[in-house]
């Protein structure tokens, strides 16, 4: 499956969109993680748990949005974003969404 943030695939194209296509997770902070980071936050510098944990939901939301777009026999998801959104004092969304497409080689 091809996967993009642009419009087009060079090379092809879209024979048939088949629809917008999400993969979500809500991640929470866990207290352990959570005090380190508020000590390293005092000395500055990068907080590597919430990034770690970012990485983490980044993955199983691309994951989750790939998987619903093989589920509509998608053979690309263009135009792919990423957005966040707190849902709570100690958690947080990250959504990826993208355009489900079915892709014909140009001639």
């Amino acid at each position: 499956m091809i996967l993009t943030t642009t419009e087009e695939v060079p090379g092809y194209a879209v024979g048939e969109v088949l629809g917008v296509v999400f993969g979500n997770t809500v991640r929470t902070k866990h207290l352990g993680k959570d005090v380190m980071a508020g000590l390293k936050s005092l000395v500055g510098g990068e907080l590597q748990e919430y990034t770690e944990m970012l990485s983490d939901a980044r993955t199983e939301a691309y994951n989750r949005m790939v998987n619903a777009a093989r589920d509509l026999g998608a053979d690309a998801v263009v135009n792919i974003r990423f957005t966040t959104s707190q849902t709570m004092a100690t958690a947080a969304e990250l959504l990826a969404y993208g355009t489900a497409v079915k892709l014909v080689p140009k001639k």
